[in-house]
């Protein structure tokens, strides 16, 4: 019994092939390049609906999305919605400021303020200051510290930047190579477009050693102006250990000239809670002060922007004009 309905499936399955060929002969090759016609649209319509499902529906549309699919839909509405407002508001706001300081001063484009920086700096490679920032003491830092200088490089370039008057700045004894020059690069937008030089040379080789003038709190004397015929030379050192006289002791290996910010001429010391006075500053604070002094030619201003009162020194000017209890406790710690 069996095997005769297998025969008369396939002799059904057999009737329906022929008949399928001869329709297939019937209609010709127009009616074949019209059923492919069919179905590359067929083809065509689901490719843009799988292209549309992250699209807004037209209201009223007549495609069926499932609850969850609308749901996302409505939350990504408010999502834009929101962010034109956003934009809106922010837009509205900078006009109300552009009117507001229109008097004041003019209002320049990014890309103008851009080229006016870049300007100023490449003056200064020409006629402008000259600061080394020796990079030579990195080998036996710390990953910290080297992060730690990487952000004080970072704000020094940036208040050179911004600064009326900018100093051409040289990184040396610097490679491409070292640990904190990736520390820079991973740290630091844009580092390696930074405007200043980087060379592999040290500051003593780099310049006449009649020029230089290594900064250091442990020198004897007291620096009094900056002059642009000198080279003026930071130690680009974190040392969380604290040791003593590494960039004094240096500049006397080379037999170079060192001068100490002029901290003691215009600041005394103050009482804090730590009893703790210091006059080691990191790079950034040191160019702050240096960069203040030469806009202002006025040592108390330039010293009042670097010195914070943590180290423990305060203005003599502000002791004199400051609380008597101040008074009291600055004098009786005062240097002479």
């Amino acid at each position: 019994m069996d095997w005769k309905l297998e025969g008369s499936a396939q002799k059904t399955d057999s009737r329906v092939l022929q008949e399928q060929e001869v329709i297939l002969e019937d209609t010709g090759e127009d009616s074949i390049s019209e059923s492919f016609r069919l179905l590359q649209i067929d083809v065509e319509c689901d490719v843009e609906c799988e292209h549309r499902e992250g699209e807004t529906l037209p209201t009223g549309s007549a495609m069926w999305c499932s609850k969850n699919v609308q749901r996302k839909q409505r939350h990504w509405e408010k999502i834009v919605a929101a962010k034109k407002s956003k934009r809106k508001q922010e837009k509205e706001r900078r006009k109300a400021n552009r009117v507001e300081n229109s008097g004041i001063c003019p209002q320049h484009s990014k890309r103008f303020l851009r080229s006016l920086t870049k300007e100023r700096l490449l003056e200064a490679k020409h006629s402008g200051p000259r600061l080394c920032i020796d990079l030579s003491m990195t080998h036996h830092m710390s990953k910290k510290e080297l992060s730690r200088l990487a952000g004080q490089i970072r704000r020094l370039y940036g208040s050179n930047k911004k600064a009326s008057r900018p100093f051409w700045i040289y990184l040396t004894g610097f490679t491409t190579d070292s640990p904190l020059y990736e520390e820079c690069l991973r740290m630091n937008d844009g580092f390696s477009s930074y405007l200043l030089d980087i060379t592999e040379e040290d500051c003593f080789s780099l310049f006449p050693l009649e020029t230089l003038v290594y900064l250091t709190p442990d020198s004897e004397h007291a620096l009094e102006d900056i002059d642009l015929n000198k080279v003026y030379i930071l130690g680009g050192l974190v040392d969380e250990s604290i040791r003593k006289k590494v960039t004094f002791q240096k500049a006397r290996e080379h037999s170079v000239n060192t001068a100490r910010l002029p901290i003691q001429k215009y600041m005394v010391r103050c009482q804090n809670e730590k009893n703790y006075h210091s006059e080691i500053l990191a790079i950034n604070q040191v160019f702050d002060i240096l960069s203040t002094y030469f806009e202002t030619q006025n040592w108390p201003e330039a010293l009042k922007k670097g010195v914070s009162s943590r180290k423990g020194y305060v203005l003599q000017n502000s002791v004199d004009d400051g609380q008597p209890k101040e008074l009291q406790k600055a004098k009786l710690l005062e240097v002479s």
